[in-house]
């Protein structure tokens, strides 16, 4: 009885001493170590996305501690495609991580935030703008503007500097991620009172559900398949809206991937058409230019930027820049300042290393970093509202203003 009653509480001090560990293993924090996840496309036709966040991100944590603990990101492959992120982001979660972060894609995060939401992990800095993170349906973090306030930035600034409302158009990837960007299209082109004919093809695009559905052929605006380079389709559908309206496309607002959208603007080309490409920000400024050049498609091309450019001298951008290396870029400095932004919003923790703790201070958080702007205090969910459109030169994208606006409309 004496040597049971002794086994018995050794035991009972055992589970005691082994409950709260396992509670935060699982959790993602131990004594010395905690664990982030990161699902986005490693390999495939976006794996400059992907592979330039997790370079962003490994330089960011590089040597860092939070709270004295060691950092560790777990990373999974999806392709860039949404069976793949599920399998990916359930296996992180069981597994065991605090967070996840630097996802990258629109229709990827829509099949694993309800996923991260069921086990209330915090999704942090994906690379996306889309308005279904916005907020989410369980705890967020995002760094980056929308791709609401991203459109709205080129076609306000074509209005304002001569284009008529008819004479924008659309390309886009026909999935969530191109119709978080078309619905910023319309919200931008109802402000500029685009005719409502333009307005009701919207509605009806987007009103339109189920993978890859019949979206060409109506009104302004093409559509292509996601991971895929044919171009075709979409080109025609903008060229039937040219010859049944009798009006002219200018500028084209494209959502996509770097590989299909340096298609559209080399076919674009080949055919002698005149247009403005514009494309925002997920598409890849690096990997995008790298195309172009290959396909010496480079003229009259703008895009939206969500950090400072390459050449600012933010002290954000010059620390990327020597952390990175030949790596840096601007969407390994998106991952860099996402990195950055997570350490800050950690700094600021008061007391335990808890989910809802880093929650109660993203919503309060406001801080400088390194120049540029972090804000979580209107809204709880988005720290930052940067969006800096820029045009190709032969030396990088340099800001547009009016006289480039002149030049391209020429």
């Amino acid at each position: 009885m004496r040597i049971w009653n002794k086994l018995g509480k050794i035991g009972l001090v055992g589970l005691i001493a082994m409950a709260p560990m396992s509670l935060q293993a699982a959790d993602g924090v131990t004594d010395s170590t905690i664990t982030f996840g990161s699902v986005l496309a490693l390999k495939g036709k976006a794996q400059g996305l992907g592979q330039g966040m997790k370079a962003g991100l490994d330089a960011a944590f590089k040597g860092q501690k939070i709270q004295g603990r060691s950092i560790q990101v777990k990373y999974e492959n999806d392709f860039y495609e949404p069976p793949k992120a599920i399998e990916g982001t359930k296996k992180l979660v069981n597994e065991g991580i605090f967070l996840m972060i630097g996802n990258v894609g629109t229709p990827t995060a829509s099949v694993t935030l309800p996923v991260l939401a069921e086990a209330s992990v915090p999704a942090v800095g994906f690379f996306t703008g889309a308005g279904l993170l916005r907020p989410a349906p369980g705890p967020i973090a995002n760094f980056r503007a929308s791709y609401i306030q991203e459109t709205a930035a080129v076609i306000d600034a074509a209005i304002a500097n001569g284009l008529s409302p008819t004479q924008v158009c659309a390309y886009v990837q026909n999935d969530s991620y191109g119709m978080a960007g078309l619905t910023g299209v319309k919200i931008a082109m109802q402000r500029a009172n685009a005719p409502q004919a333009m307005l009701d093809a919207y509605d009806k695009l987007l009103g339109m559900s189920g993978k890859n559905p019949p979206r060409n052929n109506v009104g302004p605006v093409g559509v292509y398949t996601r991971n895929t380079t044919k171009v075709i389709p979409g080109y025609n559908s903008l060229k039937k809206w040219e010859k049944t309206s009798g009006n002219q496309c200018k500028l084209v607002v494209t959502v996509g991937a770097y590989v299909n959208i340096a298609h559209f603007a080399r076919n674009a080309k080949a055919k002698n058409e005149k247009w403005i490409i514009s494309a925002v920000s997920f598409t890849g400024a690096d990997n995008f230019r790298n195309d172009l050049e290959k396909y010496k498609a480079t003229e009259r091309i703008i895009m939206t930027q969500v950090v400072p450019l390459l050449d600012s001298d933010l002290a954000i951008v010059q620390e990327a820049r020597q952390a990175l290396g030949k790596q840096f870029g601007f969407v390994s400095l998106e991952g860099y300042i996402v990195g950055k932004m997570t350490l800050q919003l950690f700094a600021g923790i008061q007391g335990d290393l808890t989910r809802d703790n880093f929650m109660t201070q993203v919503k309060q958080a406001k801080f400088d970093l390194g120049g540029l702007q972090i804000d979580f205090t209107e809204n709880g969910y988005q720290g930052s509202n940067v969006v800096l459109p820029s045009y190709l030169t032969s030396d990088g994208y340099k800001l547009v203003d009016a006289s480039a606006w002149k030049t391209m409309l020429q």
